[in-house]
């Protein structure tokens, strides 16, 4: 292949905005691909062909062609049909499959859902020898996809597509595929030396879907460098950190961007006011003010507010959030809350709403709208996680000039640099140990600046919004990936 040949890249995933996204994984899947391309590359998105895709875009696919695939222990034979359709210069091709894909959610029950994608990530290959269309690079995403790389060194070696290379993206790694080394024998059609300890095997009776695709990816990859190195610890690693740190070498920690078109404050039209970094000070006053008013929240662009959107679980480090609502509020703060999650933290922010009326509002549900509300009327933005691969909210909220307050862990680390005074630099907050007295501390800082030093907040908040939180510089590094695994 020349040096400077077009490079064919393979998106493989379980979802994809906008045909069906339940996770941040569906924003990776849409928006790195369109980066790619526009760096020249020829990139394809594979994914199922679900029933809940919006007939919209499934009016607008062709029929591509169809055939049948063995696949179980017992080579039983299943159908695989090929839809296609273009966007943004990005084609896409779902692999059509009524047994499997025809009813409910994306996820319905880990029982189910194994064979679901174990026959997913083998007709991935054959659809591609079929469209004799043939990638370098086939980039692999979560355990729903982590069966590609091993049936690509395996089942397909000697075929056409066996010549690409494989990457796998960890996007969290507490999610993996594990089932019965019975059932996912069976279902995979694998061999048995596969299921031995450096593969699949996890103990006498389990095998984990993950364990044995990061095995046999010839790259992989995690959604940014911190994560890549706590996941080899046993604290972050959900019991892959040996293997993990054995396959070391291969393993690279690249940080997610957000779509700067989506989040773009200055052409925002579900914002009362849009503004860009020379604008933000004046107009943030008017966002905050129609937040405030749409909330039910006290009227007062004095108010320091503080707004949190985020699933309601121990994960987001609303533990630590509860432990010290009752401090983090006094005659001067507001607390905006968006999400949905554990019951018991949906009650805890309803009663805090009730004792604080005026100062508190806790709307629980989603709504888009009202995120991109608060992510723009926002003095501050709290993401306390306990762990967090990436994380998009801290690169929303500085895309709109919210000022981040987040722990160091996983990509909040990676890109919210903590304010330092004396040089007056730094673009957040933050706080290392997880424990709810630091995450106090923090907040306490960041009031400390915003009233007693309205200059340097201001500051901050643009060197927030001049921060390139797009999907560009990621896109660049994984094509450097790409080219030094394709040579």
């Amino acid at each position: 292949m020349s040096e400077n040949a077009q490079r064919k890249i393979a998106f493989v995933g379980s979802e994809c905005y906008p045909f069906v996204k339940t996770g941040g994984l569906g924003d990776v899947m849409y928006a790195l691909p369109r980066a790619l391309t526009r760096q020249g590359a020829d990139v394809r998105v594979i994914m199922p062909y679900y029933a809940c895709i919006p007939e919209k875009f499934k009016s607008q696919m062709k029929f591509l062609g169809s055939f049948m695939m063995d696949l179980c222990q017992d080579g039983h034979t299943y159908f695989v049909g090929i839809m296609e359709t273009e966007l943004d210069g990005v084609t896409y091709n779902f692999i059509e499959n009524r047994e499997f894909f025809d009813w409910g959610n994306p996820y319905t029950g880990l029982w189910e859902d194994i064979p679901k994608y174990c026959y997913f990530s083998k007709a991935v290959l054959a659809a591609l020898n079929f469209l004799e269309w043939i990638p370098d690079v086939i980039h692999c995403h979560d355990w729903q996809a982590a069966l590609t790389p091993v049936y690509l060194r395996t089942r397909f070696a000697p075929t056409p597509v066996g010549q690409a290379k494989s990457v796998l993206t960890i996007h969290n790694l507490r999610f993996q595929g594990i089932c019965s080394i019975d059932h996912l024998k069976y279902w995979s059609g694998l061999p048995d030396y596969l299921f031995n300890y450096p593969v699949f095997k996890v103990n006498d009776t389990e095998a984990n879907m993950f364990k044995g695709g990061l095995a046999f990816a010839d790259r992989i990859t995690t959604v940014s460098a911190t994560y890549a190195e706590e996941i080899q610890t046993g604290f972050y690693g959900e019991g892959l950190d040996a293997h993990l740190r054995y396959h070391s070498p291969k393993l690279k920690g690249i940080v997610n961007g957000i779509d700067v078109d989506i989040w773009n404050s200055a052409a925002d039209s579900l914002l009362a006011a849009p503004y860009d970094m020379f604008n933000v000070i004046e107009k943030k006053k008017e966002n905050k003010r129609a937040l405030q008013e749409a909330l039910g929240l006290d009227v007062d662009e004095n108010k320091f507010v503080i707004g949190l959107v985020s699933r309601l679980t121990d994960q987001k480090g609303l533990d630590l959030v509860n432990a010290i609502f009752q401090q983090i509020m006094d005659e001067n703060t507001q607390f905006a809350l968006l999400g949905t999650g554990d019951p018991r933290y949906e009650g805890a922010f309803r009663y805090y709403e009730s004792v604080n009326k005026g100062s508190v509002c806790s709307y629980i549900q989603y709504n888009e709208g009202l995120a991109h509300k608060i992510y723009a009327g926002s003095d501050a933005l709290l993401v306390p996680s306990l762990f967090e691969p990436c994380g998009l909210t801290q690169l929303i909220a500085m895309r709109y000039g919210t000022v981040p307050i987040v722990r160091e862990t996983g990509g909040l680390k990676d890109t919210v640099a903590p304010y330092n005074a004396e040089e007056n630099s730094g673009n957040g907050f933050t706080f290392d140990y997880y424990e709810a007295g630091l995450l106090l501390k923090a907040i306490q800082s960041a009031k400390e600046l915003y009233f007693e030093d309205r200059g340097r907040w201001d500051e901050m908040v643009r060197r927030d919004m001049d921060k390139d939180v797009s999907w560009e510089k990621s896109a660049s590094e994984y094509m450097a990936l790409y080219e030094e695994l394709a040579e």
